[in-house]
């Protein structure tokens, strides 16, 4: 599949936020990968298997 590029215009991006305010949009999560395994999570993406997003998790330490 290639790249395809369009430009918004106002009318598709009012017709888009109502999509999404109505909750009718929701995202896929196809995997999630620590901040420490960046580099697996780009192997994925290149090898084509993600059939939806690819999350990256940033943990906090809350006692630093």
């Amino acid at each position: 599949m290639g790249n395809m590029t369009s430009k918004p215009n106002q009318v598709d991006l009012s017709f888009v936020n109502g999509l999404l305010e109505a909750g009718k949009v929701k995202p896929v999560i196809d995997k999630r990968y620590p901040l420490s395994e960046v580099p697996e999570a780009l192997r994925y993406l290149e090898e084509g298997h993600a059939r939806g997003k690819v999350v990256i998790t940033v943990e906090h330490d809350n006692n630093a």
